[in-house]
């Protein structure tokens, strides 16, 4: 076994720490309109829990508007009560079978709340990818141990974990500079 297979077999691991990194990037709102604001809100429906992109159609035709057209107009009135109890405080109108959310301005307050927050989320995915590059490093250093592998080997897989540690530290950072400049 090489130092190569242990960081290849790591690698999936700090690419769903990212991908999911993304996801909860895309659900933070700004001053733009974006359906994975809401598309994951819980709605209640018929003794069940959905996700709201189950139940409807989600799209933003202005910057500050969010658009949702439910399947079934049965589905507006649970719809909006889960809106109501998600926090994001955006107000709903109700349109014939439309339910339009108008997203409020963004408070200085409140801008720094997100940056907080976005923060938050980006130490939570690097402490994942630490974990993950951990592992790696200690198996790597096992396999040295048990001869399995060079010290030169082992060092070399070292170096080869920082760059991709390196690489994905940069993608963080990249993410939350355009997600601040959004918020700006």
């Amino acid at each position: 076994m090489t130092h190569k297979e242990f960081i290849d077999k790591a690698r999936p691991e700090f690419e769903k720490a990212f991908k999911f990194f993304e996801g909860e990037m895309a659900k933070i709102r700004t001053s733009r309109a974006s359906p994975a604001i809401v598309e994951d809100i819980t709605v209640d429906a018929f003794g069940s829990k959905f996700a709201l992109k189950q139940l409807s159609s989600i799209s933003t035709p202005q910057t500050n508007q969010i658009v949702i057209q439910p399947w079934d107009a049965s589905y507006i009135e649970p719809i909006q009560s889960a809106i109501s109890k998600s926090g994001l405080g955006m107000s709903s109108s109700v349109d014939k079978n439309l339910i339009r959310l108008n997203l409020p301005f963004l408070t200085e307050e409140y801008r720094q709340q997100l940056s907080k927050t976005l923060n938050e989320k980006a130490e939570q995915c690097k402490q994942t990818i630490r974990h993950w590059r951990e592992d790696a490093w200690n198996k790597i250093q096992d396999a040295q141990k048990g001869k399995q592998i060079s010290e030169d080997e082992k060092f070399r897989g070292k170096d080869e974990l920082q760059k991709l540690i390196d690489e994905y530290n940069e993608k963080i950072k990249n993410l939350i500079e355009k997600k601040k400049s959004e918020i700006a």
